[in-house]
């Protein structure tokens, strides 16, 4: 299995695309720097916009790092993504994580915890 510095040499050589910023951005969520995870995923739905996988894992590095408006938006975006690509599963897993972090913005104080 490639390491973080195996991506990041692969990025280094100039091999960007979007899966590899999803993977870079899986292994930083997995490492616990949720800034660098989503700062990689970022980059991933900017190359693919359709990725809906990268959409729902952006949403939750920002959900991790309290960045909560910008974390709905990222679910939003990939609710709609996965439903026109027929992902159902993405795209109900997402309504529920997005309806969390409704709730919470409307209850407040923020208490969320991203879903696995």
């Amino acid at each position: 299995m490639p390491s973080i510095a195996d991506f990041e040499a692969m990025l280094a050589a100039g091999r960007d695309n979007a899966l590899l910023r999803f993977s870079l951005g899986n292994e930083y969520l997995k490492q616990g720097d949720a800034a660098k995870a989503a700062a990689h995923l970022s980059r991933a739905v900017e190359h693919d916009p359709k990725y809906s996988a990268a959409w729902k894992l952006l949403g939750r590095a920002l959900t991790d790092i309290e960045a909560w408006p910008d974390a709905l938006a990222a679910y939003r975006q990939g609710i709609a993504v996965a439903e026109a690509r027929g992902d159902k599963q993405a795209a109900k897993e997402m309504t529920v994580f997005a309806r969390r972090i409704e709730a919470a913005l409307i209850n407040k104080p923020l208490e969320l915890k991203s879903g696995d």
